[in-house]
């Protein structure tokens, strides 16, 4: 019997150690934009939580505790616009990825089964087909896509890689599409909370959904805005059947959020302060690194939210990997989302401020 690995790709971030080891070289140290993980400090009042709840020694539940499903259910109300939510419209998960790469075969699909995800992606979409022996079908528009034997439907707004954001419309025809030919709408939307040129919506609005969530799930993660990477803080919100055979099955797979980590998140959901004071520090940084890419002769594609620049040179992607590593400056390259990205590098601006400020004395110098 061949190994489940055998159905996977190559781990794509294992194919940019030797650009690293170069940029690593640097006699300035790397500037490392390649994966984009959270460097600013957790905010004291998620650390104080997480503290505060440290004495946890029995079993956390898979459904969460009561104050986080309100937490969860006050914060999308308030944030997504969603109404008529309760607690079975809500599931805790053990960070985003997790979810995205079990959830097909924790939804029963397998083979003959089709799964599909945007061209250009987060490549896990894919992976959690494959986990599952269904088939991996990539659209250009989702409502392209034969019907026939597609059992889920990832959409993902703002975008990774490209942080592009799917108007409300659009969103709007989508889920409806959906209904009609009963596909299961999965909302990947890690990025809500940080457009800059666009204001995202979740397919969980009103003007999106109707008001039902019948056939849809949002997916939402704390790594990002809220710099809990390290917390694996995620929750989904939706459909209240399909999350209630999710949580028969994640209960059998023992998928728990550690105690500390619940509370941790309450708390997180309960502070916008946090959020407008990281926002105010991502801005500035992608302002800076934007103007050095295109004073570099980068163009900058989409990019109106998330954490990342879509950029190009017009040139293959890994030429412009080993150049940047070269002066230092590790980014991730496009095709890892894809063939169809094999003309741009995503640049995050998830660093430091002084190695956001070393990264563009190396781009204007």
């Amino acid at each position: 019997m061949p190994p489940l690995s055998s159905r996977l790709p190559v781990f794509p971030w294992d194919r940019l150690e030797p650009y690293k080891k170069t940029a690593a070289a640097h006699p300035d140290g790397i500037v490392d934009l390649s994966v984009g993980t959270p460097v600013d400090p957790v905010p004291d009042v998620i650390k104080e939580a997480l503290v505060a709840a440290g004495d946890s020694p029995g079993y956390p539940t898979v459904w969460g505790t009561t104050e986080l499903r309100d937490a969860i259910v006050g914060w999308s109300e308030r944030r997504l616009g969603a109404r008529g939510l309760a607690h079975t419209h809500v599931l805790p998960v053990v960070g985003s990825k997790e979810l995205v790469a079990w959830l097909p075969i924790q939804l029963g699909i397998g083979a003959g089964d089709k799964v599909a995800f945007p061209r250009l992606a987060y490549p896990t979409y894919e992976v959690g087909a494959r986990l599952a022996g269904a088939e991996p079908v990539v659209y250009d528009e989702p409502r392209e896509v034969d019907p026939e034997g597609l059992r889920l439907l990832w959409l993902n707004s703002p975008s990774n890689p490209t942080g592009r954001v799917l108007p409300k419309e659009e969103l709007k025809a989508t889920v409806a599409w959906a209904r009609e030919h009963g596909v299961l709408v999965f909302s990947d939307e890690c990025y809500l909370e940080l457009g800059w040129e666009a204001e995202p919506v979740s397919v969980l609005h009103p003007d999106v959904c109707g008001g039902g969530h019948e056939g849809i799930v949002a997916v939402h993660s704390l790594s990002k805005r809220s710099n809990l990477a390290g917390y694996r803080a995620a929750f989904l919100v939706g459909d209240e059947g399909i999350l209630a055979e999710l949580l028969r099955v994640r209960k059998h797979g023992g998928m728990m959020v550690p105690a500390p980590v619940q509370a941790a998140t309450v708390a997180a959901l309960g502070d916008d302060a946090h959020v407008a004071e990281q926002r105010e520090r991502y801005a500035a940084r992608r302002s800076a690194l934007r103007t050095a890419l295109e004073a570099n002769g980068f163009r900058i594609e989409h990019s109106e939210a998330s954490l990342y620049l879509w950029a190009t040179r017009d040139e293959p992607c890994w030429e412009t990997v080993e150049e940047l590593s070269r002066r230092g400056v590790l980014v991730a390259p496009g095709d890892f989302y894809g063939p169809a990205g094999e003309r741009f590098v995503r640049v995050a601006f998830t660093a430091t401020d002084e190695r956001v400020g070393e990264a563009v004395r190396r781009l204007t110098a």
